[in-house]
């Protein structure tokens, strides 16, 4: 069959899935001073070849962590990181968007920290109006601690989608609908932070940070960012429906990325608050609709 054919057949065939997706553009790939500055503890970050890499530090005095310069309603943020090495327990690295205010929205990667040989885990949350509880883990399918991996996040007013190397890990939909507080008129900045959290962040708090290990080190390179730019008190894009994550094919996933979904949901998911009757005795009503029932 011609190849023109093979495309029809593959296009017919994603129309009947219902699928509409793809994939996010490939970011660009800037210096760190570009999109963000230090926010504390300046001594702890190092920069590399004129900025375009950089490394936190976490000693037993003080983490470290960085801001963006703007705020961003809806857009595509990534970030290149090569996380802590060998005996991580009891340290976290984030990359999270967060907004400045007492009801705040906030969508959260946390890599949490592991004794050597155990693999790392990746925690994603998403905070509306204030209110979070919506915890997902994953083991990562790789050694992110011996070379570089994309995380990235895709944000607008339909769906918010965490990615590790452009394979979807979790989808939050827009579910205002069903009564569902969805992160659109708060702009958020990006944060980044290398520290200690070993009262929880490794097996529960019983493995605690060993400092005869420090410092601990994370690498960061990338710092894509392409959104909507803000100011703090607005309320809404001025570009809305004009930029490329913005459009109809980013409105959901299409077919392809649906499957790689469901193959780290059967593979590599350790925790889903969907599936927590413990603590959710009702299922939250976003759970079907983000397919994680």
């Amino acid at each position: 069959m011609a190849a023109h054919a093979w495309a029809l057949v593959l296009g017919l065939v994603l129309m009947a899935s219902g699928a509409m997706g793809a994939a996010p553009r490939k970011p660009v790939a800037v210096a760190f001073g570009r999109n963000y500055m230090p926010t504390w503890a300046f001594d702890h970050i190092k920069y590399f070849n004129g900025g375009s890499e950089i490394q936190l530090s976490l000693d037993k005095y003080t983490g470290t962590g960085f801001q963006s310069k703007g705020s961003y309603l809806f857009g595509h943020f990534s970030m290149d990181i090569k996380l802590v090495a060998g005996d991580s327990a009891g340290t976290v690295t984030a990359f999270y968007l967060s907004s400045q205010n007492s009801e705040h929205d906030e969508i959260d990667f946390e890599f949490l920290g592991n004794r050597s040989g155990q693999p790392y885990i990746v925690q994603t949350n998403v905070f509306t109006g204030g209110k979070g509880d919506r915890e997902q883990r994953i083991y990562l399918w790789f050694d992110p601690t011996a070379a570089y991996h994309s995380y990235s996040v895709l944000w607008n007013m339909y769906q918010i989608v965490f990615f590790v190397d452009d394979v979807p890990i979790r989808v939050f939909k827009n579910s205002k609908d069903l009564g569902v507080k969805f992160p659109f008129n708060q702009p958020m900045k990006l944060y980044s932070s290398l520290w200690n959290a070993d009262d929880w962040a490794t097996r529960g708090g019983l493995e605690k940070t060993d400092w005869s290990k420090a410092p601990f080190v994370a690498s960061y390179r990338g710092f894509h960012i392409d959104g909507c730019e803000a100011s703090v008190e607005a309320k809404f894009c001025a570009t809305q429906g004009q930029r490329w994550w913005d459009q109809k094919e980013f409105q959901d996933l299409d077919a392809f990325q649906y499957r790689r979904l469901r193959w780290v949901r059967s593979k590599y998911t350790i925790y889903n608050y969907c599936a927590d009757r413990k603590r959710y005795p009702a299922m939250s009503p976003e759970c079907r609709r983000d397919r994680d029932a």
